[in-house]
């Protein structure tokens, strides 16, 4: 109906103000999408620049012709280029709809770097306006514009989302990594990390990406472990002709490049493949080769090298093969320098007071492939993703390492060396199926396997021979623990099989020739095998020999412990090598502490979406699924000999509702509603000792999910295809909360717990994305544009929670909390969020154009840690970071890029509120990049 209405305006504009003129009009359709509309395609007069493109719903018309024949050229990025040839009569419309796909042969007026349609910003929005339910995108295109080169940065250039400093998790809307869920291709993802649930987002490059689905409201399709966002990354494939473009990056950290000499460890190289095991018969020989003390490292520069390929095979008319590729290596060096403080009492001294330097490399490998398959409305699609992500720390101490034992005048010196690696294998299988014209089947298995191994951890510790001496020399005599000299070996294996199977029957035709209802039945399953493993030697100084003398420990240099640790040493009975369990003499001394789980999921769903009409939409949704988690282990803790001793085992029924009415054809109002759940992690469930050297940490078995409530509502004005006006207000309602506590002990462990009967979230969302200044010129070819734009999102936020000493005390069996506070905020929540950009971009020619964006993002303080026992809570200072972009494609082959990160280069700040203390402070330094791209 709408397509005539358009049509019969033309008409009447052409009867009565050009009566001796005619015109084009019609509709573009993609066949690459279902036959849906194609927005922004252009449509241009052969041999004139006249043209004009189509609307949001694919729909375009050119008037005021003189009568005669005109051949009319419809283009869009990727997609085969049509002429066609048409007959313009006075007075009269000449109709013509052209249904679009990708085309195999070469496009010479294309050029392929050129963003694709959903890659967009202009697109994405279009997605946007078009849902029902609430939904945000960020595409390839604007990743390019604000020089993000990870998912994790990615995701906080949305309102309401912030990133945990030095970690790849999130926050979106005060709610932490448990209340988030990560997907790739909508099936899930599985965690690198045993104290997250999500993966570390900072290990997906931006180059695998096409764009990002941020969900915060539910979905019933979705899992229902979700409070805060659906994070659904979405990965690139190809239609288009071939291309292979190759890239390269090198820069710096101005904090690393300033050091004097860049220290690592032994043992890993540099490419980020390395793994090891303890040697044999570690316990009564010492056989350990690589070295204690710290090493030179290389030059600290960063690089990186990309090498990006696709290509789409016509197989017959209706048939299309496409490929897809992309490897990706790059690394890092960085440098912080501070202070930092632990058990922090509430006269506000610190048990311990540190000046630290943390030296740290980072590589990333990414390899990436898919194939597609489609035949008309039928498509089958391959995904395969490795990752390789490593991170090698050389961390040092300086300080009082106890004010009433170790150090209690400074002088000691704690060394930490980690090499942590992560790989991931992701195969998925997706299916997506038209069978006639009511039913669609959508279809997806995947399966990831997953290893984490920390291979050699080493730790030393020195003490001042004299404590009344920090200055003078040091030993290892008045070492007490003997944890405080350790070797440790870690690795963690997640195995997973998830499925997702949807079938829509779509009913109701109205008088537009469309579909007003959709009712969609689904399954999805999850089924997920945890098995951690941990061995930590630890090298006890021994004080009296084995007939009670007293031992004399010598001297040793901060840099050469090697020569302290060797087998001499080990046979004079200076030191005994042993494990929790024991040492040499003790049968079981090797077998590793672990915890084991399972985790399995099932879930049917039915959807129901109807258009009452153009103006009003509804998705009502409902949602069962049957969550069993369990988990067994043996640690220095305790132990489980079977994992069915402790099971977590309910059933949810979740249900979820959206709501839509656009105003006009500008103006959206959107509703959202539904109900979720929150699992603890298998680490929170496991009494296992995790130690840092300021912090340990340990699980609580008696732990159970939370149950959340949530509502939305926006307002959307669209002013023009890539301009965005919204302001929303949303609400967040959770029944025994899980929080990350200190619990109470001598030792000032962390743990986790349910630790009230509510915890509560409002808050308002603002996002503006304006073009300043925006003009267009047409040539033969193409649309050349010049475009001042400016964007802001912000996000407000009031959070509260009960804490209930009472409740904790009633439900744990080893743990206790004695809160500062009945009440406080959410950790992890800031008050206040904000990203702005303003963003030049000028086309000079088809293939020649200049780009340059300055962003910047702030987040207000938010607590880190609740405070305890008289104790203020430990909170994260907010601050801003300012970045600059820029790029200059040179011609069809040929990109420039420089980035300039992180220019106001704040101090990160970690204090304790009410004895106003700092625990942590550095800086991140500035990063600078150059980069270049080749496109064959």
């Amino acid at each position: 109906m709408r397509q005539l209405l358009f049509v019969f305006s033309v008409l009447f504009t052409t009867v009565f103000y050009a009566q001796n003129t005619g015109s084009v009009a019609g509709k573009l359709t993609d066949i690459d999408f279902n036959n849906e509309p194609l927005a922004f395609a252009n449509i241009l007069i052969k041999g004139t620049t006249t043209g004009t493109t189509s609307d949001f719903d694919g729909l375009y018309a050119i008037d005021n012709l003189d009568p005669g024949s005109y051949t009319l050229v419809f283009s869009f990025v990727g997609y085969e280029t049509q002429e066609i040839t048409v007959e313009v009569v006075a007075g009269k419309v000449t109709e013509v709809n052209v249904p679009m796909g990708a085309s195999a042969a070469s496009l010479d007026e294309v050029i392929i770097t050129t963003t694709t349609r959903k890659e967009s910003e202009a697109a994405l929005l279009l997605e946007q306006k078009k849902a029902t339910g609430i939904k945000t995108s960020i595409g390839a295109q604007e990743l390019s514009r604000k020089g993000v080169g990870d998912v994790a940065t990615a995701v906080t250039k949305v309102s309401g989302i912030s990133q945990q400093e030095g970690s790849g998790s999130v926050f979106v809307r005060g709610l932490g990594d448990r209340y988030n869920i990560t997907t790739l291709n909508g099936l899930p993802l599985p965690s690198n990390n045993p104290a997250n649930k999500n993966i570390d987002l900072d290990i997906f490059s931006t180059n695998i990406v096409e764009f990002i689905a941020i969900d915060k409201t539910y979905n019933a399709a979705n899992y229902g472990d979700f409070a805060g966002a659906n994070i659904n990354i979405i990965s690139k494939d190809y239609t288009g002709s071939g291309f292979l473009q190759l890239g390269l990056s090198s820069g710096a950290n101005t904090e690393a490049i300033g050091t004097e000499d860049f220290y690592l460890h032994e043992g890993p190289n540099y490419s980020g493949f390395y793994t090891t095991d303890y040697p044999d018969y570690p316990l009564n020989n010492y056989n350990f080769t690589t070295s204690w003390d710290r090493e030179k490292g290389p030059m600290p520069v960063n690089s990186g090298i990309s090498l990006v390929g696709g290509e789409t095979l016509r197989l017959g008319d209706e048939t299309k093969l496409s490929f897809f590729g992309v490897g990706n290596y790059s690394n890092g060096f960085t440098y912080k320098e501070g202070l930092s403080r632990g058990g922090v009492n509430v006269s506000g001294v610190p048990l311990s007071n540190f000046d630290f330097e943390n030296y740290e490399y980072k590589t990333n490998t990414t390899l990436m492939g898919n194939i597609g398959l489609k035949h008309k409305q039928q498509s089958i699609k391959y995904n395969v993703l490795y990752l390789n992500s490593t991170s090698q720390k050389q961390m040092e101490y300086d300080g009082v390492i106890n004010v009433f034992d170790d150090a209690p005048e400074g002088g000691g010196i704690i060394q930490r060396s980690v090499f942590d690696r992560t790989e991931l294998f992701v195969n998925q299988l997706l299916g997506d199926h038209a069978i006639g014209e009511q039913f669609d089947v959508n279809w997806g298995v995947s399966y990831n396997m997953l290893y984490n191994n920390v291979p050699n951890r080493r730790q030393t510790t020195l003490l001042p021979v004299n404590p009344n001496d920090p200055d003078g020399p040091k030993s290892m005599q008045l070492v007490s623990s003997a944890s405080a000299n350790h070797r440790f070996y870690q690795d963690l294996n997640e195995d997973e099989l998830a499925a997702n199977i949807a079938t829509t029957f779509k009913f109701s035709k109205n008088e537009d020739d469309e579909y007003a209802g959709k009712v969609t039945l689904g399954y999805n399953g999850r089924m997920k095998k945890v098995d951690f493993e941990a061995t930590q030697f630890n090298f006890r100084i021994l004080l009296r020999d084995s007939n009670n003398n007293l031992i004399t420990q010598p001297v040793v240099e901060p840099y050469n412990v090697d020569a302290y640790f060797t087998q001499e040493n080990l046979n004079a009975g200076l030191f005994r090598i042993e494990t929790f369990r024991g040492n040499v003499n003790t049968p079981n001394a090797l077998e590793p502490q672990f915890y084991k789980g399972d985790q399995n999921i099932h879930a049917g769903f039915v959807n129901f979406e109807y258009t009452f009409s153009p103006k009003f939409s509804v998705i009502a949704g409902l949602r069962g699924e049957q969550i069993t988690q369990t988990i067994g282990w043996d640690t220095s803790i305790s132990s489980s000999p079977e994992p069915e001793d402790n099971k977590f085992d309910t059933f949810e029924i979740l249900p979820a509702f959206s709501l839509k009415y656009a105003i006009n054809e500008k103006h959206n109002l959107k509703f959202a509603a539904s109900k979720t759940y929150t699992l603890p992690q298998f680490k929170e469930r496991a009494p296992f000792l995790f130690q840092e050297v300021n912090q340990d940490y340990i699980g609580n078995p008696d732990l159970y999910a939370s149950k959340d409530y949530n509502a939305d509502i926006i307002w959307e004005f669209f002013p023009e295809s890539d301009e965005i006006f919204s302001l929303g207000a949303f609400g967040k309602y959770i029944l025994d909360p899980i929080n990350q506590v200190t619990i109470a002990s001598a030792s000032n462990d962390i743990s986790w717990v349910n630790s009230g009967d509510y915890a509560m979230a409002i808050g308002a969302e603002l996002e503006v994305r304006k073009n300043l200044f925006k003009s267009e010129v047409e040539t033969d070819d193409s649309t050349l544009a010049t475009v001042f734009s400016a964007g802001l999102n912000a996000a407000y936020m009031y959070t509260d929670q009960e804490l209930d000493d009472e409740k904790v005390a009633e439900e744990n069996s080893i743990i206790n909390t004695v809160f500062t506070n009945k009440n406080d905020r959410l950790s992890g929540a800031s008050d206040f969020l904000m990203n702005a950009d303003i963003s030049f971009n000028k086309d000079f020619s088809e293939d020649r154009n200049f780009m340059t964006t300055l962003a910047f993002n702030y987040f207000s303080d938010r607590i880190y840690a609740l405070g305890v026992q008289g104790r203020g809570n430990m909170v994260d200072k907010g601050y801003g970071t300012l970045d600059f972009i820029t790029k200059y494609q040179v011609n069809e082959h040929i990109t420039l890029g420089a980035s300039f990160k992180n220019l106001l280069n704040p101090s990160v700040e970690r204090y304790q509120d009410t004895q106003d203390v700092d625990v942590m402070t550095y800086k991140k330094g500035r990063d600078f990049k150059l980069s270049l791209s080749y496109q064959f």
